[in-house]
């Protein structure tokens, strides 16, 4: 944790201003998005939408304000915050007057107006900058740290103990991996708007694969006599490095997201600090990594106690759970980016903590990753009842 919070701190800061003015950002937007409306009426469509893609891009995206509004405020007011700006792109390949676009966005700018409001509330004291440090390493913390847990766990139950410093080094690997990425995004590669999107969204649902995967491997050991054939099929074979694999992959994948999106919110805070809030974003990112190392310990020891079907089913649906949510949040990242097309579905809500969004893309894919499950489930009941489930010695997934 130190080496992350050094690697913050000498990434250079960004468009929101020394100050760490949130209003500015917003003054920016509507200024591009201003360019964008005179534009528009000159009849060229296509480089007005341009124009809202810079204000999202730029003052929005870079400046900070996107990652500011999704972890002080909520998931759910930045996807609103999204949808707003896709509305004006739709309303203006739609031959929208010019009025109706401005009206458009009006609206987007008052309501920006007011989470900068609120942004600069919580950065006004030392107490609330702690705060904000704080929320930001336990909520991206804890993700990973159920994930890990849950692995060494499984390994410690199935008496291959010795294979949970794979583990291990995958968490050191991904936080690593997760910090250069972060540089790169910033600082090296440039990498910025819709790549950026897209990288976040393929990282998703790479996870989503891996997780599902692990989700019904679990399930499916959950039957005693199930997992009295997997036991006396490990005492034959030992586990391999190829049949962890998967367990690497999960460890790395729940760590290396975690690790990169933590990275990037720190930099939105540090943004327009002096010394006393870097010290307090300091302080609170050291009291978070105590607090996580608590809350591994807890999980990681408490979980042995836990009988092995209980254990095996619970493990499974926290891992179906952080499935299904990164796969609503895969496809808006790719939205975003442009890489998956965006059809509103009105009047749906958003569901942040369940990671259903207001699309018929993101909608869809939770749709198959439900029909999945349902479809496994009776293929294991089925299978099951007729005694056709073949003892699958030590295999993972994978």
């Amino acid at each position: 944790m130190t080496v992350i919070l050094l690697m913050i701190l000498i990434i250079p800061g960004q468009a929101h201003a020394a100050d760490g003015n949130w209003r500015k950002v917003v003054a920016q937007i509507d200024d591009t998005l201003q360019q964008a409306l005179e534009t528009y009426s000159k009849g060229d469509v296509a480089e007005a939408k341009n124009q809202v893609n810079n204000a999202y891009y730029g003052p929005y995206e870079s400046g900070q304000m996107e990652k500011a509004v999704k972890f002080n405020i909520s998931s759910k007011r930045n996807a609103i915050i999204e949808e707003e700006f896709r509305l004006i792109r739709k309303s203006m390949t739609a031959g929208a007057s010019k009025a109706e676009v401005n009206q458009r966005m009006s609206k987007l700018v008052d309501m920006l107006q007011e989470d900068a409001a609120t942004l600069s509330k919580s950065d006004s004291t030392p107490w609330g900058i702690f705060l904000s440090s704080l929320g930001i390493i336990l909520r991206e913390g804890i993700e990973a740290i159920l994930v890990i847990a849950a692995i060494i766990a499984y390994l410690i139950k199935s008496g291959n103990e010795d294979k949970v410093k794979i583990i291990y080094q995958s968490t050191l690997v991904a936080l690593g991996a997760s910090v250069l990425t972060a540089i790169g995004i910033k600082y090296l590669f440039n990498i910025s708007g819709a790549s950026q999107e897209n990288l976040e969204g393929i990282t998703m649902l790479l996870a989503v694969a891996v997780l599902f995967s692990m989700s019904f491997w679990l399930i499916g050991k959950a039957d005693a006599k199930r997992w009295k054939n997997y036991i006396e099929g490990k005492i034959q074979t030992s586990i391999t490095t190829g049949n962890t694999l998967t367990l690497w992959l999960a460890a790395f994948l729940a760590v290396y997201r975690e690790g990169a999106e933590t990275v990037l919110f720190y930099q939105a805070l540090v943004n327009g600090q002096d010394k006393s809030g870097i010290s307090m974003i300091g302080l609170g990112i050291v009291v978070g990594a105590l607090a996580l190392v608590v809350v591994f310990l807890i999980i990681r020891y408490g979980s042995l106690r836990i009988p092995l079907k209980p254990f095996f089913i619970g493990t499974s649906i926290l891992m179906y759970y952080l499935a299904f949510v990164f796969s609503g949040e895969a496809i808006m990242e790719l939205q975003a980016g442009y890489m998956v097309s965006a059809t509103t579905v009105s009047g749906f809500p958003i569901i942040s903590f369940f990671g259903i969004y207001p699309t018929v893309e993101s909608l869809t894919a939770q749709g198959l990753l439900l029909l999945a499950t349902v479809i496994g489930l009776i293929w294991y009941k089925a299978s099951s009842r007729k005694g056709k489930v073949k003892p699958e010695g030590n295999r993972l997934p994978g």
